[in-house]
C-alpha cells in the first residue's frame, strides 16, 4: 500500500489535472480553426504550381492532346503536299510511347503507318514527303520486319545515288527536320556510314545557306536572307527554327557518339538555345516573329512545343545546362499547358505557312500537336518525380 500510494496522484491533483484537460479542450477548436484557413489558403497554390510538372499530370494531358486531334483530324492534311503535317503529329504519338510505355499510342501510329501501307509520298526527293520514315523507322526498332522500311530505304538509296546539294533539295529550314532525322535512323538500323555522309553534307550545306550567325538563327528560305520587316527587323520565323531544332535534337538522339560531327551538331543545339530563350514571352510561349514580337503580337504554340522539346531534350542528355534552361522550359510547359481546352484540343497554333502571321486561340494543326506531345515527352522525363538527371556535359568547340 504505501507503493502504491507512492504511485497515485492525490485527489487533489487529479482534479485540477482534469479541469486543465476541459480547459485545453474547450479552446482546441478555435486554436485548430485559426490555423486552418492559412493551410486551404495555401495548398491549392502549391499544388497547382507541382501538379503539371509531375508525371501524372504529363500523361493525362498527353492523352487529353492526343485523343482529341486523332478524333479531329484536319482534312486538308490528307493530300499529299500536306503529308508532312501529319507525319509531324506522329512524331509526337511514337515519342509519347517511348517516354510512358502507353501502349495506345503505338497502336495508333501501327495503325497510321499500315494504313500508308509503310509508304512515303509521291515526291521521291522532296524532305516532307520522306517524314513519315521517322515513325516507320522507330517502329521498325520494335518489330524488325523488312516491309517496314523497304519504301522509306529504297526511297533514300537512290537519292543518295543522284546527290545534290543541301540548298537544292533542303532549300528550306523546315527540311531540317523533315528528312534528316530519318537519314540518322536508317544508319541505325542498317550500319551503313553512307546516310550519315550524306546527312553531313546536307545539314552543314542547308546550314551556309540559311544560317544567320549573329542572330544565332534560321531564315526559312532564301526569300528571307537580310531581307526586314516593316519594323526594320530581320524575319526569322519562329515555327521554321522550331523545326530546326526539333530536327536537330532528333538527329543527334542517333547520331553515334563517337562521330566525329557530333560536337558540331551540340555546338548549334546550345547556340541556338541561347538566341530562343532571349525572346520568350512572358506568358512562355514564343510570337510568331522572333526578333519582332509586335509584328505578330500573339502567342504561337507549335514554335514553343518545338523549343520546349529540343531544350527539354538537351537539359535531359547533359548538352545544356540545367541551371539555365530549366526556368526556360518549364515556363514554356506551363504556357502550353494553358493553351490545351478543357475537351483536348491545343490552340494559337499558326496554320500552314512561311512567315509569321496572326494566330487566334482557336487555331489548331495536327503539328502542333505533335510538337506538344514531343515536347511533353522530355518534359515526362524531366519531371521531378523521375529519376536523377546527367549533369551537364562538355563538348569541346570546334575551330572554324
Amino acid at each position: 500500500m504505501p507503493l502504491l500510494r507512492t504511485l497515485l496522484p492525490r485527489p487533489g491533483v487529479l482534479l485540477l489535472a482534469a479541469a486543465a484537460l476541459l480547459c485545453a479542450a474547450a479552446n482546441a477548436p478555435a486554436r485548430h480553426a485559426a490555423r486552418r484557413p492559412a493551410v486551404a489558403r495555401d495548398a491549392p497554390a502549391r499544388r497547382s504550381a507541382e501538379d503539371i510538372y509531375a508525371r501524372r499530370s504529363i500523361r493525362a494531358v498527353m492523352r487529353r492532346v492526343f485523343a482529341w486531334q486523332v478524333a479531329h483530324p484536319v482534312e486538308l492534311n490528307t493530300r499529299n503536299e500536306n503529308l508532312w503535317a501529319r507525319a509531324a503529329f506522329y512524331t509526337g504519338v511514337m515519342a509519347a510511347y517511348q517516354s510512358t510505355g502507353d501502349a495506345r499510342y503505338l497502336a495508333q501510329a501501327t495503325a497510321w503507318a499500315e494504313g500508308r501501307d509503310w509508304k512515303l509520298g509521291e515526291r521521291p526527293r522532296h524532305a516532307d514527303d520522306q517524314a513519315p520514315g521517322q515513325t516507320f523507322l522507330d517502329l521498325y526498332r520494335l518489330r524488325r520486319e523488312p516491309r517496314r522500311i523497304a519504301h522509306t530505304k529504297s526511297t533514300l538509296d537512290a537519292m543518295l545515288r543522284e546527290p545534290r546539294r543541301g540548298r537544292e533539295d533542303w532549300w528550306w529550314c523546315d527540311a531540317l527536320f523533315m528528312s534528316p532525322p530519318v537519314l540518322v535512323r536508317l544508319h541505325a538500323a542498317t550500319g551503313e556510314r553512307k546516310y550519315l555522309d550524306f546527312l553531313h553534307a546536307m545539314w552543314w550545306d542547308t546550314t551556309a545557306f540559311l544560317y544567320d550567325p549573329d542572330a544565332g538563327l534560321y531564315y526559312r528560305d532564301q526569300n528571307y536572307v537580310g531581307r526586314l520587316n516593316a519594323n526594320g527587323k530581320k524575319i526569322f520565323w519562329a515555327r521554321g527554327n522550331g523545326w530546326v531544332m526539333g530536327g536537330l535534337v532528333r538527329v543527334l538522339s542517333d547520331l553515334p557518339r563517337d562521330d566525329p560531327q557530333r560536337p558540331r551538331y551540340v555546338e548549334l543545339l546550345r547556340t541556338m538555345a541561347a538566341s530562343v530563350s532571349r525572346v520568350q514571352g512572358a506568358d512562355g510561349l514564343w510570337r510568331p516573329s522572333l526578333l519582332d514580337p509586335q509584328e505578330a503580337p500573339m502567342p504561337e504554340t507549335s514554335s514553343t512545343g518545338f523549343f520546349g522539346y529540343a531544350l527539354a531534350w538537351g537539359i535531359n542528355h547533359g548538352h545544356l545546362e540545367r541551371q539555365t534552361y530549366l526556368p526556360v522550359v518549364r515556363k514554356a510547359w506551363r504556357g502550353l499547358v494553358n493553351s490545351v481546352r478543357a475537351d483536348g484540343k491545343l490552340g494559337w497554333v499558326q496554320q500552314i505557312g512561311m512567315a509569321p502571321a496572326a494566330v487566334t486561340a482557336d487555331d489548331n494543326q495536327e503539328y502542333g500537336s505533335g510538337a506538344f506531345l514531343l515536347a511533353a515527352s522530355e518534359m515526362y522525363r524531366l519531371s521531378a518525380d523521375a529519376e536523377p538527371r546527367r549533369r551537364f556535359r562538355a563538348v569541346p568547340r570546334r575551330r572554324r
